[in-house]
């Protein structure tokens, strides 16, 4: 080729070509936060309009940062008041800071949020407005109360009768550190919430958002979802409830960009908390063993029966839906499943607190979905 045909781009066209493109640079490489949008609004699995909204992401995807905004901005635009639902008493301290701070710098710059104590700090008052230091321009916007204290809730439930709706952010622990009761607990506080002005109840919708911590956390097992879920899942539908499992990639490829998370990669840590992966949890669960194993114990579950045995060469416990129906150690999982010959979990509580540690390490191996559901739901939270 003779180089008089080779056309040369000069320094001015390269500068040209940069200011050109420069904003679809911007624009395919822009951060991308979560959008609720299509989460509410979807119907439950019966068509009804749902009154539990879960969202679970990869960290730093936006969805407190979303659902934050929305409660301030329904407060602004018609005085809706909500209430923030937090699990152990000492994370009332400082609420107003901890729920407002980040969406105060992004969206309400000329917003302040306060809070007093009610009922001997069982209870937050939320306060919303332009002048901290003047209460004429402070509103009361909502409140902050605990599921460790749903009995002091249940006896001031009138000062609930015009919220509208509930946050509980981090609904799966990260420390497997649950409230005792926990899910009758968050029963007993919705109830005392979902009523008043003259009505038995009231809608009164939950949106509820975690990392993806635990498949046996006590809402999924409780609700069912364990089971359902896989990889694959995005939204997944219940009778009164909605689930979305989302995985927002920019967040988890800025989380991956970061020196500490290159210092260590290897953690599950960091798996979990950039990928769409749960932290507690193995996926690489249906799987037969080789050989034998020593005979653990016997569990039933919705009227069948379940085997656990131990393989110590492999380093695995496998249920299966094989039971040994006389070996003399039995477990019934639910109340509906006691009757004679069987002893309700309970009473051993410390040998399945092993076999929660087992599963957590992704030592336990299932002949098929049904036994991974009644293992789940036996060593659930």
């Amino acid at each position: 080729m003779n180089t008089n045909e080779v056309e040369f781009i000069d320094v001015p066209s390269v500068k040209q070509w940069i200011e050109d493109t420069k904003d679809e640079w911007a624009e395919t490489h822009k951060p991308i936060y979560y959008d609720g949008t299509k989460l509410l609004s979807m119907k439950d699995i019966d068509g009804n309009k749902p009154e539990i909204y879960m969202c679970t992401t990869n960290r730093t995807g936006g969805k407190t940062t979303y659902f934050s905004r929305l409660l301030v901005n329904r407060f602004l635009k018609n005085g809706s008041k909500f209430c923030l639902l937090y699990r152990f008493n000492y994370e009332l301290e400082g609420v107003e800071e901890k729920f407002f701070k980040d969406i105060q710098g992004l969206f309400f710059s000329h917003y302040y949020m306060t809070s007093e104590n009610m009922c001997k700090g069982k209870i937050k008052r939320l306060y919303f407005g332009t002048d901290p230091n003047d209460p004429q321009f402070m509103k009361e916007c909502g409140y902050a109360i605990c599921l460790n204290d749903a009995d002091a809730i249940k006896k001031n439930s009138h000062f609930f009768s015009d919220v509208t709706a509930i946050l509980f952010d981090e609904f799966q622990s990260e420390t497997s550190k649950y409230c005792t009761d926990e899910i009758k607990k968050f029963l007993s506080i919705h109830t005392s919430i979902a009523r008043g002005h003259g009505e038995q109840r009231r809608y009164v919708p939950v949106y509820m958002l975690s990392n993806q911590v635990s498949l046996i956390n006590p809402y999924y097992t409780s609700m069912k979802i364990s089971a359902r879920l896989n990889t694959e899942t995005k939204f997944l539908k219940g009778r009164g409830f909605v689930l979305e499992q989302g995985f927002i990639e920019t967040a988890s490829r800025a989380q991956k960009d970061s020196g500490v998370f290159k210092a260590f990669e290897g953690e599950d840590y960091n798996k979990y908390s950039s990928e769409n992966v749960y932290l507690n949890d193995n996926f690489n669960f249906i799987q037969e063993p080789k050989g034998r194993g020593k005979y653990i114990c016997t569990i039933k579950y919705n009227g069948s029966e379940y085997g656990i045995i131990q393989h110590t060469n492999e380093g695995i416990i496998y249920c299966c839906n094989k039971a040994d129906s006389t070996f003399p150690i039995k477990f019934a999982v639910t109340t509906e499943d006691h009757n004679v010959n069987y002893v309700l979990l309970k009473t051993y509580q410390a040998l399945f607190m092993q076999l929660r540690y087992y599963f957590e390490r992704g030592c336990f191996r299932f002949s098929d979905l049904k036994s991974k559901e009644a293992l789940m739901t036996a060593i659930s939270y």
